[in-house]
């Protein structure tokens, strides 16, 4: 799952959120990310910190409601990626790290 935020702060404080609540077994923040949007019908250019989510299938909701009621964007992005092929051991990790 993919999500931006205004800065890497903001960034780490949803990332801690999501792994303490067991939402998300992994968090990477890339923090520095150039956006170009559409934003109230004007053009933007803004720099983002960038998060990417490590979850499972059955989660992409929970942390769905958690960002809508944690971020601070009016429309955070959540864009969830499904993954091809992921190897057993880091799948079993990854089921064992967010709760059922």
């Amino acid at each position: 799952m993919l999500c931006t935020c205004p800065d890497e702060a903001t960034a780490e404080r949803l990332a801690r959120g999501m792994i303490e609540n067991r939402h998300a077994a992994c968090v990477n923040i890339l923090p520095a990310v150039r956006s170009l949007y559409r934003w109230e019908d004007r053009v933007k250019d803004e720099s983002e910190s960038l998060m990417i989510i490590k979850t499972t299938r059955s989660h992409f909701f929970v942390i769905e409601k958690w960002l809508e009621e944690h971020h601070p964007y009016d429309v955070p992005e959540m864009l969830a990626l499904d993954a091809e092929h992921v190897s057993e051991p880091y799948l079993r990790w990854l089921r064992s790290a967010v709760s059922t």
